[in-house]
């Protein structure tokens, strides 16, 4: 019996280091499935459908990626978000990453020129009418981003944090008044995405409800200096922060996607006038089809 025991509690360790070791895609996957041919469909609160669809994917060096494409595509980079519009992934023993380094560069500097057009519509605004272009600004966008977006690690816990991706952005703005030097002024904005997994939660979205829906947050923490240093810290206000959240469905992937992203340099100028705002986003799954390895090699045949 002492015999038989100790050979049933060998096996039963094996069997549970080996599910340690290798368990680690298995328990991501079918959070983020990715056979070919499978699609969903996503509405936002106005009725726009986004349908994204696993196409062939690619070799990248030594590295293989997955592949997804888009309809509509998009067809401005200040619309795209590297949290729900990655083309090329990988699901592998160290989690999910999106290679997504060119798409977010172009995607933040087309944001930060976005907030720079607002600011010159609202310089001119408060402007008095007898002032000529004195707010003939210039400005130029430098934007640093990692190559990769690491959407869920192979192995973490309730309320962890992890390490999502870093951009850093630098704005050079230079004045041409009537009289005077030019003036200029360098915002150099460090911006750390770090993601934690909430917990598990159901979900209702036109495509029906899922149970077991893993919730997971992805928070923005920005950092500011500027130059020259004339400004006190005191009246330095924090830059905008963005909140994104996922609800992940086991064997569906993601159900829905949810953000609050606040203007990064507008929040941050001290000077009165300034109108700064929140986009909210909101994307829910309404129809989806996942293929199974077993139909797409058959199909193959």
């Amino acid at each position: 019996m002492l015999k038989r025991f100790r050979t049933v509690f060998t096996l039963l360790l094996v069997l549970g280091l080996s599910a340690a070791l290798m368990g680690d895609e298995s328990e991501i996957t079918p959070y983020f499935p990715g056979t070919l041919g499978s699609y969903w469909v996503y509405v936002d609160p106005d009725g726009n459908e986004l349908t994204r669809r696993v196409v062939e994917g690619e070799e990248i060096g030594e590295e293989t990626y997955l592949a997804f494409d888009y309809e509509p595509a998009l067809k401005n980079s200040v619309d795209y978000d590297y949290h729900i519009h990655p083309n090329l992934y990988q699901v592998n023993e160290e989690g999910v990453k999106f290679l997504v380094g060119d798409e977010a560069r172009r995607a933040v500097r087309a944001r930060l020129a976005k907030e720079m057009a607002n600011l010159l519509k609202m310089m001119k605004e408060m402007a008095p009418p007898e002032a000529e272009a004195g707010f003939n600004l210039l400005y130029e966008i430098e934007v640093e981003a990692q190559d990769h977006f690491y959407m869920l690690p192979a192995s973490t816990t309730d309320n962890e944090k992890w390490d999502v991706s870093e951009i850093k952005a630098k704005i050079t703005i230079t004045s041409d008044p009537p009289q005077g030097d030019p003036d200029e002024t360098i915002f150099e904005f460090t911006i750390v995405e770090k993601g934690k997994v909430l917990g598990t939660e159901s979900v209702e979205t036109p495509a029906g409800t899922f149970e077991d829906c893993l919730k997971i947050e992805y928070r923005t923490y920005t950092g500011v200096v500027i130059f020259p240093d004339e400004v006190g810290d005191e009246d330095i206000k924090p830059p905008g922060e963005s909140i994104t959240t996922l609800w992940m469905a086991p064997n569906v992937g993601i159900v829905k996607f949810h953000q609050e992203a606040e203007d990064i340099l507008l929040k941050t100028l001290p000077m009165p006038g300034i109108v700064t705002s929140t986009t909210v986003k909101t994307l829910e799954l309404k129809n989806y089809e996942v293929k199974s390895a077993d139909s797409v090699r058959n199909g193959s045949d």
